[in-house]
C-alpha cells in the first residue's frame, strides 16, 4: 500500500477498542493524520497517550445532531472509516424498541449522518476520497438472535451501495468489509463461551474466528490506492463462512 496515507486526514469512528482502535493504529504508523471518534473518553485517552499523534473526539454518534455538529468542525477529512457499532442479542418475541432503536442509530443512522458530512466536504475539494463502512458477515447471512444486528448490517450494505452509485462520479469510492465474528472484547461477551463459539467455527471452512488485524487489512486495502477501481462491492472477511 506504500504511501497512500502519508498526509491523509482519516475519521475512524468507534476508534476507542477493538476492531477501530486496531485500524486507528494501524494508519498512524503509515503516516496518516488519525482523528479518532469514540463515546467513552477513558479509551481514547489510553490510545492517545501510546501514541500521542492521533487526535481524539468524544462523541456518541447514536446521537444525530451532536455528531453532526461534531464532525462539521473536524475539518478536512479524506479518508473515512465508519467502524462503530453496538449489538444486542434477542429472540424474537423478546425484542425491545429500545434496542432496536439503539441499533439502528448507530449502526445505520450514525453512518449516514457521517458520511454525507464528510462526503460534501471530498466533493467540494473535488480530489475524490475513499470511506469504508465496518459490515458483517451477519448482512448477508441469518444468525440467532441477531435480528436487529442482522438487519441494521442489511441496511449498512444498501447503503453502501447507493453512496458508492451517487458519489462515484466525483471520484469517491465506498466499500464495506464484512467480518465473521472477531476477536475483540465484544465478541468475547457473545461468543466466549464454548457451546455458542464452536459450532459457528465448525461452519468456517477455515475454522477460526478473525483477529483485529484480519480485518485492519482489508480496511486499509479499500481505503488505499491499491483498490481505486474498486467501489461498491462487500468484501467477506469470513474464513468461508458464506459460501455454503
Amino acid at each position: 500500500m506504500g504511501n497512500s496515507f502519508v498526509g491523509k486526514r482519516v475519521l475512524v469512528t468507534g476508534a476507542g477498542r477493538g476492531i477501530g482502535r486496531a485500524i486507528a493504529i494501524e494508519l498512524t504508523k503509515r503516516g496518516a493524520h488519525v482523528i479518532a471518534l469514540s463515546r467513552t473518553k477513558d479509551h481514547l485517552d489510553t490510545l492517545q497517550k501510546e501514541f500521542p499523534r492521533i487526535e481524539i473526539v468524544s462523541c456518541d454518534v447514536g446521537n444525530w445532531k451532536q455528531t453532526e455538529d461534531t464532525v462539521k468542525n473536524l475539518g478536512d477529512i479524506h479518508l473515512l472509516v465508519n467502524n462503530a457499532g453496538i449489538a444486542f442479542l434477542q429472540e424474537v418475541g423478546s425484542i425491545t424498541e429500545e434496542a432496536f432503536d439503539a441499533t439502528l442509530a448507530v449502526n445505520v443512522k450514525a453512518v449516514v449522518n457521517i458520511s454525507q458530512i464528510v462526503a460534501r466536504g471530498m466533493k467540494e475539494r473535488g480530489e475524490g476520497g475513499s470511506i469504508v463502512n465496518v459490515s458483517s458477515q451477519a448482512a448477508i447471512i441469518a444468525l440467532n438472535k441477531h435480528t436487529t444486528y442482522c438487519a441494521s448490517k442489511g441496511a449498512l450494505d444498501q447503503i453502501t451501495k447507493v453512496m458508492a452509485l451517487e458519489l462515484g462520479p466525483f471520484q469517491i469510492r465506498v466499500n464495506s468489509v464484512n467480518p465473521t465474528v472477531v476477536n475483540t472484547e465484544m465478541a468475547i461477551r457473545d461468543w466466549g463461551d464454548e457451546s455458542v463459539s464452536k459450532p459457528m467455527k465448525a461452519k468456517i471452512p477455515l475454522g477460526k474466528f478473525c483477529e483485529p488485524e484480519d480485518v485492519v487489512k482489508a480496511v486499509l486495502f479499500l481505503l488505499s490506492d491499491n483498490s481505486q477501481m474498486i467501489t461498491g462491492v462487500q468484501l467477506p472477511v469470513d474464513g468461508g463462512y458464506i459460501i455454503q
